[in-house]
């Protein structure tokens, strides 16, 4: 191992470095665990699933700094001995980006691979189901995929951003930025590396997209993102990173919530009955424009504390949202 590479998982710990696939947990957990397990293999997975609607900074990093991947990627197999590396894509990034991709990787144990289903093939334990050629349904956790992932063998799963910034901190070139992604009714669309401290006010007006009508905002995600008012963009920015811009005047919150719940209706797994049964009632109470808040909240309730995976739980957070700002 070079000597730049040297305790990456501590200079992981002090960078401080989230993972950038949406869920935020500290990475060099993930790659703790993975070192701790006991087992002759191991496999290293880039998620560039990237599913999220109005997400586009995977594509966009593969697409421009694909070396940057590559080395993050060759880190982590430097640190997991016996180790084999898989670059999970989407499919059309798999159809665009293969052959750039297969280029260079050629000789080192990674792969690129086609992943099979939708938007639930992100999630870290259905991503293990598909490269092992099962149902794309997620699995019951504990274990964690970095305990027992692909093959009963110990997974480190991370975002594409994420190994992306990996490299940078193995070389000391981090400089606490994220990559965000600025869609909607704005004049200067597409993806940025900022830091990660500004707020979304900040970022609209560094990148000239603030606007001169009265509007709000779609932030972490263009269907599992809050809604937030012009007023509130103080905050920072979460999740996968992507801030949508409405014009209020312009836009039909009914419209703009029965698409959502059509996405979630067709991408969910159907496996459990709070998710698959709440998204269809949902999806009717909004198709007739009759929410009643009794039973939305008991809804909700349900969808949050008994889904079985983490789909069922986070899209409660944009319908909530905007029932909340914009339903008055």
């Amino acid at each position: 191992m070079s000597s730049e590479n040297k305790n990456i998982i501590e200079k992981l710990r002090l960078a401080d470095l989230k993972g950038r696939g949406g869920a935020n947990f500290p990475t060099y957990l993930k790659w703790q665990t993975v070192l701790d397990q006991k087992s002759a293999k191991k496999y290293i997975v880039a998620n560039g699933s990237e599913g999220e609607p109005d997400t586009l900074k995977d594509g966009y990093i593969i697409q421009n700094y694909p070396e940057d991947l590559i080395i993050g990627l060759k880190i982590a197999l430097q640190t997991f001995k016996n180790s084999q590396a898989i670059i999970y894509l989407k499919k059309d990034y798999y159809k665009k980006y293969k052959t750039k991709l297969e280029k260079l990787i050629a000789n080192l144990p990674i792969t690129v691979f086609r992943e099979k289903g939708g938007y639930l093939s992100g999630e870290e334990s259905t991503l293990c189901q598909e490269i092992e050629n099962k149902i794309h349904r997620p699995r019951i956790k504990p274990p964690f995929p970095a305990q027992v992932g692909i093959f009963g063998s110990p997974t480190l799963i991370n975002n594409i951003e994420t190994f992306y910034y990996i490299n940078k901190i193995a070389k000391g070139q981090y400089k606490k930025t994220r990559f965000y992604t600025i869609l909607g009714r704005v004049k200067n669309k597409g993806v940025f590396e900022l830091p990660l401290a500004w707020s979304i006010e900040k970022i609209l007006k560094e990148t000239n997209n603030i606007s001169d009508f009265d509007y709000f905002l779609q932030v972490g995600g263009g269907a599992s993102g809050e809604i937030i008012l012009s007023t509130e963009t103080k905050r920072q920015v979460f999740g996968s990173g992507s801030i949508v811009v409405y014009d209020k005047l312009r836009t039909d919150p009914w419209t703009l919530m029965l698409g959502w719940a059509d996405f979630f209706m067709k991408e969910n797994c159907d496996k459990c009955t709070p998710c698959r049964e709440g998204t269809y009632r949902l999806r009717e109470m909004i198709r007739n424009h009759k929410l009643d808040k009794k039973n939305v909240e008991d809804l909700f309730f349900v969808m949050e504390n008994t889904s079985f995976c983490a789909f069922g739980k986070m899209m409660v957070l944009p319908f909530k949202s905007a029932m909340e700002k914009l339903l008055k």
